[in-house]
């Protein structure tokens, strides 16, 4: 009976499936990845550690804007720019549009979590954005390049499979920047009355200017007017036009966060978009015999130390651990819960649906898979730097330490399943 189980178990494990590929060699193919992300971040986890101390904080904060500003960028530029044109823009209008589903599904879901649990009453938001806002670009962007390096990966050639994941990956981020300089900074705001508890929360940031001029419109006495204001501009003074002009065009900008949303990736991709799709300037910057093609070129240099930085980087900021947190054990296995077994499966459900609809492109099997890519990843880690600003970095990090340590089991799952249905 054992010897017949023990064959049938075989049988099953070497069977090919759908695609060619056995069930053992999916599995293969699938967890090879995540153990080349966890070796990276291991070395960068023991670089930061007491026993070497080769990457200490100011190391990784410096590293981290490195690749932010510079390789992250490059590698975005140079791949975008490569893979776009106006038509393929157009076959792919369901990249970004499933950021924003993937947004709200995962935020429905996080409210119903956090309904459930009740985290402590200045985290319920924050519960819903830890849950709901995934990782869309460094980390999918990792496991692409791990994934096309493997030659036994069923998506093809390794340039063709790490060209087109790179451009799908980077043409979605732009969605993702809006998303977390908008909803993210909003919904992660302090409830009123309440604080986060952080150091110099007794000291509110303040626009002076602004400030002067709504309390002037509302009292004119002395006491009504903040220290240290600017001095408000006399009533028969002359503004011209242009002066308004210009006052009006700095309300709208800092209105919009446009200074946030506009960051080093984001302006990539916007040039990456803008010259791929004119053929003559695609032509001149992104063609091998071009005049500017060696600025292409440099690009594609920088942009290849991306993904091994990026991962020295986040492995060192696991050295720390998850630190002091308020949240408790109930509400971060909540988040953890939600957001690696929860929201992905409603993305495969979204991505499955938007299939059948035929609203994405024909047998490509990479886009498929970089759509669900976008409803798997664990939590931004771009969400933890707003969430330091408003004042829970804290939390923020503990939520991330754990999230990540969990999703190196749950992304080598989802992506087993996910390659049995695509191939």
């Amino acid at each position: 009976m054992m010897d017949r189980m023990q064959r049938l178990l075989f049988q099953v494990l070497t069977e090919p499936q759908r695609g060619g590929e056995s069930l053992l060699g999916t599995i293969k193919i699938a967890v090879l990845p995540i153990a080349k992300v966890f070796t990276m971040c291991f070395l960068g986890f023991l670089m930061a550690s007491k026993y070497v101390n080769i990457l200490p904080a100011n190391g990784r904060k410096l590293l981290n804007g490195l690749v932010f500003s510079l390789l992250l960028p490059c590698l975005i530029f140079s791949q975008l720019g490569q893979a776009i044109t106006f038509q393929k823009m157009i076959e792919w209008w369901f990249i970004p549009f499933n950021v924003v589903l993937a947004t709200i599904s995962g935020s429905l879901i996080g409210l119903i979590v956090a309904s459930i649990i009740r985290p402590p009453y200045p985290y319920f938001k924050f519960t819903i954005i830890q849950i709901g806002i995934g990782n869309i670009g460094n980390v999918p962007l990792v496991l692409i390049a791990a994934l096309c390096r493997d030659k036994s990966n069923p998506f093809g050639d390794f340039n063709k499979c790490s060209q087109d994941g790179n451009a799908y990956i980077s043409f979605g981020q732009w969605v993702g920047a809006i998303v977390l300089y908008t909803y993210v900074f909003h919904m992660l705001a302090p409830p009123p009355g309440g604080t986060f508890d952080v150091e110099d929360g007794n000291l509110p940031v303040k626009n002076p200017t602004r400030n002067s001029f709504n309390a002037l419109a509302k009292d004119n006495s002395p006491e009504q007017l903040p220290l240290l204001a600017e001095e408000a501009i006399p009533a028969h003074s002359s503004v011209t036009k242009k002066e308004k002009v210009k006052a009006f065009l700095k309300y709208i900008y800092e209105k919009l966060k446009l200074k946030q949303i506009l960051q080093p990736p984001i302006i990539a991709s916007i040039l990456a978009m803008l010259i791929g799709c004119v053929p003559f300037l695609k032509k001149l910057v992104f063609t091998s015999d071009a005049p500017l093609y060696f600025f292409t070129d440099s690009c594609m240099i920088l942009g290849e130390a991306m993904i091994p930085c990026i991962l020295l980087a986040l492995g060192g900021n696991l050295v720390d651990g998850p630190g002091s947190s308020k949240l408790g054990a109930r509400t971060t296995a909540a988040i953890i819960f939600g957001r690696l077994l929860l929201v992905p499966p409603t993305g495969l459900g979204i991505v499955m649906l938007a299939d059948k609809l035929g609203f994405l492109p024909p047998d490509d099997k990479m886009f498929r898979f970089v759509l669900l890519l976008q409803h798997t990843m664990p939590t931004s880690v771009l969400s933890g730097a707003v969430a330091s600003l408003r004042g829970c970095g804290r939390e923020a990090a503990a939520v991330l330490f754990w999230v990540h340590i969990f999703a190196v089991f749950s992304m080598a799952g989802w992506i087993i399943l996910y390659l049995n249905i695509l191939f």
